[in-house]
């Protein structure tokens, strides 16, 4: 009986080839990204990239997917803050601190990913869309919580200052992308903190 050969063993690791492939993307949004600077830095060839994550769109999902992974747990923690100021505080520098982090790309995928999309890029620009609406959304949410427990005065408007703080963390993605330095951000935040409502 022969003996069975095996498969060619894989010359890459996926979840590396995964984390190069976001760092790609989170530079250069997702029309920005070529495949064959794609499969460049994840050190593969195309029919492997394939083979392993689908095409360039579900590379992308999978891509945002990890992003998700490591950022959304600063989100999450700004919400569990006990005061509505604190929130805004605690998401907002934590965005300024990782959107100028030396060893990653400046800004955030989610807004760098969709800058300019053409119409066949529409359905990874809605995905973005649609994860950023969550996000003010939940931040509303808890703006309301806080305007019932008195934390915020009666005439606060919940879903104006989500909308605001949200504004204000994309243009910070923005700017930090385009130069801008922790430093810089961090005023912006400083100046948000200033004229935050009074009781």
């Amino acid at each position: 009986m022969k003996e069975r050969k095996l498969g060619r063993p894989r010359t890459f690791d996926a979840d590396t080839a995964l984390e190069k492939a976001m760092k790609v993307f989170w530079e250069k949004g997702y029309e920005g990204s070529s495949l064959p600077e794609l499969t460049e830095a994840m050190g593969m060839n195309r029919p492997s990239m394939y083979a392993v994550f689908g095409n360039k769109e579900n590379l992308f999902k999978l891509a945002l997917e990890r992003y998700g992974a490591s950022h959304d747990p600063l989100f999450e923690a700004a919400l569990q803050q006990p005061t509505a100021r604190e929130v805004v505080e605690h998401f907002l520098r934590g965005n300024a601190d990782a959107q100028t982090e030396e060893e990653n790309p400046h800004g955030c995928l989610v807004i760098n990913g969709a800058l300019a999309c053409s119409d066949d890029a529409l359905p990874i620009r809605n995905t973005l869309i649609e994860r950023r609406a969550a996000a003010e959304d939940r931040l509303k949410q808890r703006f309301i919580r806080a305007s019932q427990e008195g934390d915020l005065p009666p005439n606060f408007c919940a879903g104006q200052m989500a909308r605001y703080v949200m504004t204000v963390s994309n243009g910070m993605a923005v700017q930090s992308a385009a130069g801008a330095t922790r430093e810089h951000l961090q005023q912006v935040v400083d100046q948000v903190l200033y004229g935050w409502p009074k009781k």
